[in-house]
């Protein structure tokens, strides 16, 4: 914006030109990234344990290797982190969140023919859970796991919104039933923000809450498995102010 202030001075027109320019510079500030690659250990990720198998750190097969693999016969798999405070806490601290993981899927069928099954993000609150819930929890699709889909694949899923009281486009809830329906739904006194304030366990896992599922055989691996907090651009405000004077001889009247 700029304002045109006149002076008369004798025979001389003095004017004098202010200008102010805002200059908004716009810095971005990266994103906390919290990645397990599995070359330094499990970094508290784990596997199903016990009589259907196990799961293991295996040095020669991975994305990039190496990689978190499981052999294991059960109704479903998790990989769950309950320990590293780079996947757990609380996530309304940035504006988005965004969720990566690389799996790959050498066997999975049901009597020894080929099935699949829905593969999904799950964010589990362990405080006072409802009468009957092991946890209140928010969680979305990444893909369907499926022995015939050979190769790595890289999956994702973001919050745009981390402040969000309902459930976004694509995010299911658990921890109540829906009368109507009986589809897993929050709590009536939980919010979509309020299980995101206080995750105590991720996981990664076939065990889509409202489905029950048969046994099959598993022989999946993950990898780069990560959780990128995005922080609000900081944005500095510069203005600058400007004087220019011009000076002319006033015309002359007769």
């Amino acid at each position: 914006m700029c304002k045109t202030t006149t002076y008369a001075c004798g025979g001389w027109e003095i004017k004098t030109l202010i200008c102010s320019v805002a200059c908004v510079l716009a810095i971005a500030v990266p994103a906390t990234a919290t990645v397990t690659t599995f070359d330094n250990g499990p970094e508290g990720w784990s596997g199903p344990q016990g009589p259907g198998g196990n799961s293991f750190i295996d040095p020669n097969f991975g994305n990039t290797a190496p990689s978190l693999r499981t052999q294991f016969s059960d109704f479903g798999i998790t990989f769950r982190n309950s320990t590293n405070p780079g996947f757990i806490g609380d996530y309304t601290a940035t504006p988005e969140v965004n969720f990566t993981i690389d799996t790959y899927t050498a066997q999975l069928n049901f009597l020894g023919l080929p099935t699949q099954r829905e593969f999904i993000v799950e964010l589990r609150d362990f405080d006072n859970p409802p009468a009957g819930y092991p946890w209140v929890s928010v969680w979305a699709s990444l893909g369907v796991l499926n022995e015939s889909n050979p190769g790595w694949h890289t999956w994702g899923v973001s919050i745009p919104d981390t402040s969000m009281i309902d459930l976004p486009a694509g995010w299911g809830g658990y921890g109540a039933e829906d009368p109507n329906t009986f589809e897993p739904m929050l709590p009536a006194d939980r919010t979509f923000t309020d299980v995101l304030a206080g995750v105590d366990q991720i996981a990664f896992t076939t065990f889509v809450p409202g489905f029950f599922f048969t046994m099959s055989d598993y022989d999946v691996a993950v990898d780069n498995i990560g959780a990128f907090r995005v922080p609000e651009s900081t944005t500095a405000v510069i203005v600058l102010l400007g004087a220019m004077t011009v000076v002319r001889r006033k015309r002359q009247v007769n």
